[in-house]
């Protein structure tokens, strides 16, 4: 299988495999506020992959296209080949983080009923700024009925994982996930879902993801937690970490 690079992002490497399949090979690079702080670890990227692979397997069973085909193990997972929508899609299940700036009447960690749905334009060099989904209708990012569907998606994806992780005592503050389009026009989740893009909190009020990192910027105290969370999933980790 020849590998052709063509696309590296700050936690991941994209190949061309040809035909219409992607490679996607996790990264052990760290970074935080939009590149401000760098750093890396072993096994970042393993677990990363692992937890990725894991969680779309379970979205797909509960009815959510994803782009996912098979994973091999290690860091890589093969993929579909889709054209991206340049869109952040947030789902928040609790006042968090930028919520709290915009909103300060919220109390930290407030449950929100429903959960509330952001959508962010897809631009490192603005910071990806927050957007009402009428801009991105209005700019031709997607149609009405693609933004539709992404919405209802979005909250099944996010009714999925908040009922996972709260069989095993965590809880999903948030989550980001992305979706692009397949050669006949389906919307399918894309990109990855691990740490990186959610904040799930264990029993104790601990991160299991990368928020470690955004406020110790300590990549071993985050690697631990993401240890953490792989082993609550039910993950083998013997491979990454010893004990």
């Amino acid at each position: 299988m020849g590998l052709k690079l063509i696309y590296e992002g700050k936690s991941k490497l994209v190949y061309d495999v040809g035909g219409d399949e992607l490679i996607l090979e996790f990264k052990d690079d760290v970074t935080a506020m939009d590149g401000l702080y760098k750093s890396s670890v072993v096994g970042k990227g393993v677990l990363n992959a692992r937890v990725s692979a894991y969680l779309f397997e379970l979205v797909e069973r509960a009815g959510v296209r994803t782009h996912y085909l098979s994973y091999d193990g290690g860091r890589r997972l093969l993929v579909r080949k889709l054209s991206m929508i340049p869109l952040e899609v947030i789902v928040r299940n609790y006042a968090y983080g930028s919520l709290l700036k915009r909103m300060p009447l919220y109390k930290q960690l407030q449950k929100l009923e429903p959960p509330i749905i952001e959508f962010h334009y897809k631009d490192d060099s603005l910071h990806d700024p927050l957007i009402i989904a009428e801009d991105a209708l209005a700019v031709g990012l997607l149609t009405k009925e693609e933004l539709n569907h992404i919405i209802k998606t979005t909250l099944k994806i996010n009714e999925v994982l908040s009922n996972v992780f709260k069989e095993r005592g965590l809880k999903l503050v948030d989550m980001k996930v992305e979706f692009g389009r397949a050669k006949d026009g389906e919307l399918l989740l894309a990109d990855e879902i691990t740490g990186d893009s959610f904040r799930v909190l264990d029993g104790n009020g601990d991160h299991l993801d990368k928020e470690v990192f955004r406020k110790t910027k300590d990549v071993n105290l985050m690697i631990k937690a993401y240890v953490k969370l792989c082993k609550a999933l039910g993950l083998d980790v013997s491979d990454v970490v010893s004990g």
